[in-house]
C-alpha cells in the first residue's frame, strides 16, 4: 500500500514571494493587522471606528478573511534574564527592587496564562478572474496550468487588492504589513503545532518552499 506524505494533505502547492499558491492554482495573500483598544476610545472615536470599517466592508468587491490567532506567551527567558540582572547587580537598592519586580511578574503568571493575540487578513485571487486576453485568462484556469507570466498577472492583481485591504483598514486606524514568505511558514507551522511555536522550536524550513 502506498503511503502519502504529509504534504499530501496540504491545500497549498508551494509559497513563493511572500504568496501562497493554494493545489487549485488560486492565490492568497497575507497581511498582519495590528490593533486598537476599543474601550478606551471615545463614544465619538468608537462610532467613526465602526463607521468606517463598516464603510470598508461595503467597498469590498470581492471575499477578504479576517482571522485571529491567540498564543501562549511563554516568558521563561525573560525570568531567567532579570535573575541573571540580579545577581549582576551591585547596587544593593537596585538588585532588591529587580527581585521585587521579578516576583510580582511571576506571581501575574502564576494567577493565569498569559497569551498574545494577533489579527490577520486573508486576501484571495483566483485564475478565473484574470482577462482572457491572449489566452492566458479562463482557459488556462480550467485546464489547471499556470506559468510564470500568468502567476505575475496574478500576483500584480493581488498586489493591488491588498493594497486595497491596507487603504481601507488604515482609514479605521489599523496599520497592515504584509507577510514574507518565512513569516507565513511560521504561521502556518505555529497554527498547527502551538506548543512547539510557545517556546521557540521551528522546523527546518523546506527549500522548496522557500521561492
Amino acid at each position: 500500500m502506498k503511503t502519502s506524505s504529509t504534504q499530501a494533505f496540504l491545500e497549498f502547492k508551494e509559497i513563493k514571494q511572500g504568496i501562497i499558491v493554494l493545489k487549485n492554482k488560486a492565490l492568497r495573500g497575507i497581511l498582519m493587522v495590528s490593533s486598537v483598544n476599543f474601550d478606551l476610545k471615545s463614544e465619538e472615536e468608537q462610532n467613526s471606528t465602526v463607521f468606517q470599517f463598516q464603510s470598508f466592508l461595503n467597498s469590498l468587491d470581492f471575499s477578504c478573511q479576517i482571522i485571529s490567532q491567540s498564543r501562549r506567551l511563554n516568558i521563561t527567558g525573560y525570568f531567567e534574564k532579570l535573575k541573571e540582572l540580579e545577581q549582576k547587580q551591585e547596587n544593593d537598592l537596585l538588585k532588591m527592587q529587580i527581585s521585587e519586580y521579578r516576583k510580582f511578574v511571576q506571581g501575574l503568571v502564576a494567577e493565569g496564562i498569559i497569551m498574545t493575540k494577533q489579527f490577520f487578513a486573508v486576501v484571495p485571487y483566483t485564475l478565473g478572474e484574470v482577462s482572457g486576453r491572449g489566452g492566458l485568462g479562463i482557459h488556462k484556469a480550467q485546464t489547471g496550468t499556470m506559468n510564470e507570466e500568468l502567476f505575475e498577472r496574478c500576483k500584480s492583481q493581488l498586489y493591488q487588492r491588498m493594497e486595497f485591504v491596507a487603504i481601507g483598514l488604515r482609514r479605521c486606524g489599523l496599520s497592515t504589513v504584509p507577510l514574507t514568505t518565512p513569516e507565513i511558514i511560521e504561521l502556518l507551522w505555529s497554527w498547527h503545532h502551538p506548543k512547539e511555536a510557545e517556546v521557540g522550536y521551528y522546523p527546518e524550513i523546506l527549500p522548496e518552499l522557500i521561492k
